[in-house]
């Protein structure tokens, strides 16, 4: 069953910080080095913590949820605070300086096997832990090409990271809602890169899927699936978990294979990779629940937007 949802709270909601203040923090993580840097996320989650009662409500429902226990303050803070890290190695990572970081892989011989067989693959993530931190995981692995798809809000967001940053190898990105992005992702597919996107929100005004999500239901979007259908293509789950200090740990699982799917058979094909997406987000919000990086109500604003297309 498809409903489109109506203007999805998470962008309605201003943004809070501009790109001066991020260009600042950059500035000063960059030449301060990440042990001496730290600390002033501590400054920056403390101040959300206490001057957004919002989200502190939301993060409430959410860690009650993953957690199976009412949160108390130390937990929401600290979800506060890894979200924070996130962003901050994420600099160091665009920056080139993936020594300062151990990551472990889970998954390995999934994204080797791919990479061999060629044509490419979509890589299904969430708004959980750090995509960056798969470049990290590139440098071990010779030949793999990473491009990731975003809407141009993020893209801008990411820009503005990018230009404090100046990667020697920024990131390639395939900015949504363009005509052609569909043809600039299949001429990457084409060439066996692995196609990146962010499947745990809706837009608002796009098909989404009803799924359990937590002990509740929650509208997934269908977009990201139905373009790989459409182009045939296998799809891995991937995480980028944060583990504290300076440890990350990536994951791949296999999602979905639309090598051989048939017109008649695509539907339930989408809708069953859909569900399956949503277990395994479910499973690593319980496992790592200080990861999941949504700060709105995710559950009820679906449910007031929704309706049956």
């Amino acid at each position: 069953m498809n409903a489109e949802v109506g203007t999805s709270e998470w962008r309605r909601r201003p943004e809070r910080g501009s790109s001066a203040l991020l260009r600042v923090m950059a500035w000063l993580s960059l030449r301060c080095g990440r042990g001496i840097g730290h600390p002033i996320l501590h400054l920056i989650a403390g101040y959300f913590f206490l001057f957004a009662p919002r989200a502190r409500r939301h993060m409430r429902d959410y860690l009650r949820r993953a957690l199976g226990r009412e949160p108390g303050a130390a937990d929401r803070y600290r979800l506060i605070l890894w979200f924070a890290t996130t962003i901050q190695d994420r600099l160091y990572m665009l920056a080139g300086r993936h020594e300062l970081f151990e990551v472990s892989l889970e998954g390995e011989a999934v994204i080797r096997e791919v990479a061999a067989a060629g044509g490419g693959a979509f890589l299904l993530g969430a708004h959980m832990g750090s995509f960056e931190v798969l470049r990290t995981v590139g440098n071990r692995q010779q030949g793999l090409s990473v491009a990731m798809a975003m809407y141009e809000d993020n893209a801008r967001k990411l820009n503005a990271v990018l230009a404090a940053a100046k990667p020697r190898d920024p990131p390639e990105i395939i900015a949504l809602g363009h005509v052609n992005a569909m043809l600039k992702i299949s001429e990457r597919l084409d060439c066996g890169a692995l196609v990146g996107v962010l499947a745990d929100r809706t837009l608002g005004d796009e098909a989404s899927l009803p799924v359990s999500f937590l002990g509740a239901t929650a509208h997934l979007p269908l977009g990201p699936m139905r373009a790989a259908a459409l182009l045939r293509r296998r799809v891995l789950f991937m995480l980028g978990l944060y583990r504290g200090g300076h440890r990350y740990h990536v994951v791949f699982e296999p999602l979905a294979d639309f090598t051989h799917t048939s017109k008649a058979e695509r539907t339930a094909a989408i809708e069953a990779a859909v569900r399956r997406y949503a277990s395994l987000l479910e499973q690593h919000c319980r496992n790592d629940p200080y990861n999941w990086f949504n700060f709105f109500d995710f559950w009820s604003s679906a449910h007031s937007g929704a309706r049956r297309s």
